[in-house]
């Protein structure tokens, strides 16, 4: 059985959903699944699905925070 891991560079968090990350190459993914979201065309708007609902990019992009540094034992 191979396995494999895969390491994300993280650039941005938002901050009422820490679960999803913007990476060096500009993907939005979910940390906790692994997915990448999609940037998805809704009425005129282009944003992303968080958490069920449609964000647009305008209203992300105020929500942006860096990711908080945490102390790993090891």
């Amino acid at each position: 059985m191979n396995t494999f891991t895969k390491t994300y560079t993280i650039k941005y968090v938002l901050d009422f959903s820490q679960n999803y990350a913007w990476l060096s190459n500009n993907d939005c993914v979910n940390i906790k699944t692994g997915r990448t979201i999609k940037q998805v065309y809704v009425s005129g708007s282009i944003g992303y699905v968080i958490d069920g609902k449609f964000k647009s990019l305008s209203y992300l992009r105020k929500h942006l925070i860096k990711p908080i540094k945490t102390d790993c034992p090891f």
